[in-house]
């Protein structure tokens, strides 16, 4: 957007001698916190506003970056989020009035009128109704899902809008290069403008055919909550809470549809076992090592109810399966307990319906436990071409190949997954398993 005399953000509340009230301290960290909490809500209720997602990704953008600024001065208001989308809000206004003066004069000078009268209620013609979709974030799912899209760009564009993930973080979801994923989002956004795409909601009929893609994107929104690709931190609770939040509202919206209901179950049962993934070291518990009492029971048996009514139904899609394996885990008191066999076959029936190389590392590593390193090692390496760039796929192979004796090829698998991966408590876990191997054995 062009500069030009923008309106200036909420003023902050006075004392009575009329100086303003400082906000909580400011520190990047908790900055760069509010941006993850807020981005997406933000963006979400300016299109709805404004019934145009680059201006609205544009007018969050600056007034976040506005923010950056006045906060390190003022301090953090109690608000941030009400903050952001009031800045942003104005700042659209002021871009409006500049281009109601230019070429797309009409539709700049509609928008302009219809915020300008308040954002409640503004139901844009561009949007259709917005009562099929009530929620702003699922909402914004739904309208970016667009069929012209390609599959991985509708998912891509919506974490990037509603997760506020940056690019890198999608690309290692994605497992692909950066610098491709960035082509990926450009070349969408390139043919949204050229085509005239709109994104309207469709029919409530019709919101099963964006279906697939808007639960991809809430199962990677959690996906990144559960495991933070980057970081100092092994979770983000924020971005879990919201995918399960997003997934609840979905089986809401489509209740004979299976695949919500399963997805739902899948997030529950997983996230049921976060307190356990952390000791009071701050260090990574894998799943065979965790204190299963510290598990929460009440997810657990909100996500053995959900597979209890899909499995009624016999209509079993990937989602469900996967939520039968977690339900098989949250079974087991013991890691010994846990019944592998029953896993391999649901990862059998999975790959049928889902054959990708991710199901593939999954599966390998519960045929290990069922059959055996070797078994496992064997299932494994068929997948190296697709995974080569995915950390835990050399953490997998290192461990079956320290199992199996080989302890050379288990350091340098090691050291694989230590150039890949990005969180830094995962790295400290990889190290630690590294540096537990033979010292003997290791290559000099």
């Amino acid at each position: 957007m062009a500069g030009g005399g923008p309106a200036g953000p909420p003023a902050l509340s006075e004392r009575p001698d009329g100086g303003p009230v400082r906000g909580s301290a400011f520190d990047p960290a908790g900055f760069d916190r509010i941006y993850r909490r807020e981005v997406g809500r933000c963006t979400a209720t300016l299109i709805r506003v404004l019934g145009d997602i680059d201006l609205a990704e544009d007018s969050v953008a600056e007034a976040f970056a506005v923010a950056a600024r006045r906060w390190s001065e003022q301090g953090i208001p109690p608000n941030p989020g009400g903050w952001i989308t009031t800045t942003a809000r104005n700042r659209a206004i002021d871009h409006l009035r500049r281009e109601s003066k230019r070429a797309e004069r009409q539709l700049a000078s509609h928008r302009l009128r219809l915020i300008e009268q308040g954002d409640e209620p503004v139901v844009s013609p561009d949007l259709g109704d917005l009562d099929v979709v009530a929620d702003d974030q699922l909402r914004l799912m739904f309208l970016c899902c667009h069929p012209a899209l390609a599959p991985d760009a509708q998912v891509a564009l919506t974490l990037r809008l509603l997760a506020g993930l940056q690019t890198s973080e999608i690309a290692r979801a994605f497992l692909v290069p950066e610098a491709t994923l960035a082509q990926r989002l450009v070349r969408a956004k390139r043919k949204i403008r050229d085509n005239n795409i709109s994104y309207r909601i469709p029919e409530a009929s019709r919101l099963t055919t964006r279906l697939q893609p808007v639960l991809a994107t809430i199962y990677l929104v959690f996906t990144e909550g559960h495991t933070a690709s980057e970081g100092d931190r092994l979770t983000r609770v924020e971005l879990s809470a919201e995918a399960v939040r997003l997934a609840t509202l979905v089986c809401r919206l489509l209740p004979d549809e299976e695949e919500p209901i399963g997805l739902l179950a899948l997030l529950l049962l997983t996230e049921a076992r976060r307190a356990a993934r952390i000791d009071a070291q701050g260090r990574l518990v894998r799943l065979a090592d965790q204190d299963r009492s510290q598990w929460n029971q009440t997810a657990i048996e909100e996500g053995h109810r959900l597979v209890r009514a899909c499995l009624q139904r016999n209509n079993p899609g990937p989602y469900q399966l996967q939520a039968a394996i977690a339900a098989v885990h949250a079974d087991a008191a013991t890691a010994a307990d846990t019944d592998w066999g029953q896993i391999v076959t649901l990862y059998d029936h999975l790959h049928q319906l889902q054959p990708n190389a991710m199901v593939g590392l999954n599966r390998s590593i519960a045929v290990a436990e069922l059959e055996g390193p070797a078994s496992g090692l064997a299932a494994l390496e068929q997948f190296q071409a697709d995974l080569d760039r995915y950390h835990l796929y050399h953490a997998t192979r290192a461990e079956l190949l320290g199992r199996l004796g080989a302890v050379g090829e288990a350091a340098a698998a090691y050291d694989r997954a230590l150039d890949l991966a990005a969180n830094e408590v995962e790295r400290r876990h990889l190290r630690a398993l590294r540096a537990a191997l033979p010292i003997e054995d290791r290559p000099s």
